[in-house]
């Protein structure tokens, strides 16, 4: 009995990005920082202190015109679950517990009134999805009344990241518990990256639930750290086992082995490139 109870309540929401879909049109990063009250400067060019949580990089195979072939790759936080649950990086080094991990959703959280600014829980991820505020933000005359009032502003001196949209899981538990429910359906917690894709690359879902398009796609093997049994399907740099929640898929050999940040060469038996099964 226990057992099906905590079937029915433990949840693991991810994302699968189909990367041969994907345009770089950066909708995405734009529906992040409006939804989630992400800060800007008035000018970008310097990078080292933007903050963009879902952050759109370009890859290519490295080969000369005609041969060329050019792939976009959105990195939003990978929600690290670590080699045993809940053990991620960036919430293993946290001294203040600014960031947590849910064993109820899978989620990694950022607590910002918690946050006093250490940026250990930046060194300890290997995919660059924190940022640090170096300013406190200042919004255009009148943008002010066009910000989300479910996610607080960030103040100055302090670390933030992609929440999967969490204030919206929230919004949509209180809106089961109001209707006399239990579970929420797939389409009820959606992230705003997914629901702007023109291209519909981007799927969210429940990788528990083998009724979300998540699961069928990836097919991840919950009793091996998650990882997809779909050939197509792999994970950024799934050799350091951080047993992460967003997947990507691609039927190109070499964007698999992109994603995995194998050095030409390495491997001389295709079969140990990741995502090549």
């Amino acid at each position: 009995m226990k057992q099906a109870q905590k079937e029915h309540t433990t949840k693991r929401y991810g994302m699968v990005i189909d990367l041969d879909k994907c345009t770089g049109c950066g909708s995405c990063m734009v529906a992040c920082m409006s939804e989630n009250n992400v800060p800007f400067k008035t000018d970008e060019s310097n990078k080292l202190d933007s903050i963009t949580w879902m952050q759109v990089y370009k890859l290519t195979n490295g080969k000369s015109y005609p041969n060329t072939e050019i792939c976009y790759l959105p990195r939003p936080c990978q929600h690290c679950a670590g080699k045993h649950e809940g053990h991620s990086p960036c919430v293993s080094v946290c001294p203040a517990t600014a960031t947590d991990y849910s064993k109820e959703t899978g989620i990694v959280s950022q607590i910002y009134t918690r946050c006093f600014g250490c940026r250990y829980c930046m060194g300890a991820c290997p995919y660059h999805a924190r940022y640090f505020n170096w300013w406190d933000p200042v919004w255009p005359e009148g943008m002010e009344k066009y910000l989300s009032p479910d996610v607080s502003p960030r103040m100055r001196g302090i670390v933030e990241k992609c929440s999967f949209c969490f204030h919206r899981y929230q919004l949509a538990r209180n809106k089961v518990y109001l209707e006399g429910r239990k579970d929420l359906d797939e389409d009820e917690y959606q992230t705003a990256c997914t629901q702007a894709c023109p291209a519909g690359a981007i799927k969210f879902g429940d990788l528990y639930n083998p009724e979300h398009e998540v699961h069928r796609i990836a097919q991840p093997d919950m009793q091996h750290g998650g990882r997809p049994q779909n050939p197509h399907v792999f994970r950024l740099l799934e050799r350091l086992g951080t047993n992460t929640k967003v997947y990507y898929m691609s039927e190109r050999r070499w964007v698999r082995k992109a994603g995995d940040n194998y050095l030409p060469g390495e491997f001389e038996n295709p079969g140990a490139v990741a995502g090549s099964h």
